[in-house]
């Protein structure tokens, strides 16, 4: 189908759209770590129902210790930090400047590929990584009290933000070696069907490892009891459940395999709308006021990111 990888960068940058929504009010229903143990917990079954009938296996089959290796530390960068940050970021600043921050994920992207593989960074890459941060600056920074420029944004929040990007973008370029290992694990005998359910298998892996960290700190901290009060709160959970089936299920999976069908750059251009895409619903939902310095720095931060891939 032509345009496939294009057509599904889109249905990804529109379900992280409603996963950030239904994260934010899980969020501050439930609190972000019981959040993360019950989206991936639940994102794990669902995946591996998902290779059952696809594959005839609900686990990740093939996967080699390499693989497992990379995909975990994936996770733990990615979902433990990456994640744990952004779900706190919703509680502090919403779901609307938590997903600006996540334009940061491209160009933190880019630096672990030079770090961990090697990939050189010209002059444009730089150029477009000081245009994304403009944007966000843009966006949260306002003049205080004799032109000094303050924050309009908790401090707290902010470094959340930051830690969210930096942690998607890092947990990106580790996920992708780890898909490397995959492929080269595959015998010559493997379903056909696995070449296409490989991205899903990859994620099952990664919310597994993300919800055995999530629940060995909630052990080690003591707020297993949270757990249980999420049990009786009905509309928390369903929240969770939406988050889950927009998030790690459909939303990363699919990314992943957008990816395969479409140039990288026009893909990943394409998923950052996020934050564009849920400027308007989340003002109506919570009676915001959506102000012009916030559009142009969200404006500018797309730019930033488009000019990352497409120059």
């Amino acid at each position: 189908m032509e345009h496939l990888g294009e057509i599904l960068s889109l249905i990804v940058a529109v379900s992280w759209t409603a996963t950030a929504i239904f994260g934010d009010e899980a969020s501050h229903r439930l609190g972000s770590m019981t959040v993360n143990v019950i989206r991936l917990t639940l994102a794990s079954v669902f995946l591996g129902i998902i290779l059952w009938i696809t594959v005839g296996r609900p686990y990740p089959v093939y996967a080699d210790s390499a693989t497992w290796f990379w995909l975990a530390l994936s996770a733990v960068v990615g979902y433990i930090f990456g994640d744990y940050c952004l779900f706190n970021s919703y509680i502090v600043i919403g779901a609307r400047f938590g997903q600006l921050f996540m334009t940061l994920a491209p160009p933190s992207a880019a630096i672990a590929g030079w770090i961990m593989l090697g990939e050189t960074l010209t002059w444009k890459s730089w150029l477009a990584m000081f245009v994304t941060l403009c944007g966000i600056a843009m966006s949260i920074l306002s003049r205080g009290g004799q032109h000094n420029v303050k924050l309009s944004l908790p401090f707290k929040g902010v470094l959340l933000g930051i830690g969210a990007g930096v942690g998607q973008g890092f947990g990106l370029v580790l996920s992708k070696i780890g898909m490397q290992h995959y492929a080269a694990a595959l015998p010559a005998d493997a379903p056909a069907a696995m070449d296409t359910m490989m991205p899903f298998a990859s994620t099952m892996i990664r919310a597994l490892v993300g919800g055995a960290g999530f629940w060995l700190i909630m052990t080690l901290s003591g707020q297993l009891k949270n757990m249980k009060a999420a049990a009786h709160n009905r509309q928390g959970l369903t929240y969770a459940a939406l988050t889950t089936l927009f998030g790690p299920t459909l939303g990363v999976s699919l990314s992943l395999m957008a990816v395969r069908y479409a140039n990288a750059g026009i893909a990943s251009t394409l998923m950052a709308l996020t934050p564009v895409l849920i400027i308007a619903p989340y003002a109506i939902m919570h009676k915001q006021k959506i102000r012009l310095k916030e559009v142009i720095g969200v404006t500018v931060s797309m730019v930033g990111v488009a000019m990352f891939f497409l120059l």
